[in-house]
């Protein structure tokens, strides 16, 4: 098996099925076909389940699969940063964050890093936090964006400041005898929507209090919470910076107090790895934007 047949092999996965990804290789189908045959028949297992419209792997397939992604990130990364060693700030930042932070972090550090360096692209990556982590193991991403605490013998790391959870409303639907805040208690018997992360802290805390929440909907989508707000199925529980997302006149939030609850995110990359100056200069940015540090 060279590298080759682990590219084929990872589009397929990728794409779901075989023609989608001899159109990303540019190669023919049949073509595909044979090669991803001739691979099977070296290594004496199956790779895919056959008369299936889609991919589906099969439990060697599964494995294949890991170690393909960790390898061709080992291989592409190290590719990267030799040949960005020197070159300036160029290239393309690869990264992958959570959704609540991604949307609320990114579009102005990009926005911001995009003026001072137009030559770099970028390659996003979303997922779930141990997702992402996974991603940074396997150096098919160079900086991970997400709300969970990192081992620090393994990654380097920007902590940025708690900030706390607040509940977005509909004004048709406003609750809290308080302007700009909620307590806890004023959401027994309220349709709440809740990211996936804070739902067992949540319940623990309500139920301190006698009561079990209504929670209608879990998601971990910033913008289908929004949505759902909007359109009046329940309020959502979001971290603050979330506030910049209401471009919608009829959505209002409150700091959620007695208790508070709040959350961080952190900003992570391998230790003992070189990264592209490209990915250097972000961090920077990061740090100044953020933590205001300078140079």
């Amino acid at each position: 098996m060279d590298i080759k047949d682990m590219r084929a092999f990872y589009a397929i996965v990728e794409e779901g099925n075989i023609s989608h990804a001899a159109q990303r290789l540019d190669i023919a189908q049949p073509a595909l076909s044979r090669q991803m045959k001739r691979l099977e028949n070296s290594l004496g297992v199956q790779l895919f389940e056959r008369g299936s419209r889609r991919i589906r792997l099969t439990d060697a397939g599964r494995v294949m699969y890991s170690r393909v992604e960790h390898i061709l990130g080992m291989v592409d990364g190290t590719v990267r940063e030799i040949t960005e060693i020197g070159s300036g700030v160029a290239g393309s930042i690869r990264l992958g964050t959570i959704t609540t932070s991604g949307a609320m972090l990114l579009p102005e550090l990009i926005s911001e890093f995009h003026s001072r360096y137009p030559h770099v692209t970028y390659q996003i990556w979303e997922a779930e936090g141990a997702r992402i982590l996974e991603l940074l193991d396997n150096r098919v991403i160079e900086i991970g964006i997400t709300r969970t605490q990192v081992d620090s013998k393994v990654y380097e790391s920007i902590v940025l400041p708690n900030e706390p959870l607040v509940l977005i409303m509909n004004k048709e639907q406003e609750i809290g005898s308080q302007k700009d805040k909620v307590n806890l208690l004023e959401l027994k018997d309220k349709p709440i929507i809740i990211p996936l992360r804070w739902q067992s802290v949540f319940i623990a805390n309500c139920r301190k209090l006698g009561f079990e929440p209504h929670i209608i909907c879990v998601s971990d989508s910033i913008v289908q919470d929004l949505l759902l707000t909007k359109m009046g199925v329940g309020m959502a529980l979001l971290p603050v910076s979330s506030k910049t997302l209401l471009t919608d006149g009829n959505l209002i939030y409150k700091k959620l107090v007695e208790p508070e609850m709040s959350t961080h995110t952190v900003i992570a990359w391998l230790k003992n790895r070189t990264l592209s100056s490209s990915s250097e200069h972000l961090i920077r940015l990061f740090r100044e934007m953020y933590l205001g540090e300078k140079g």
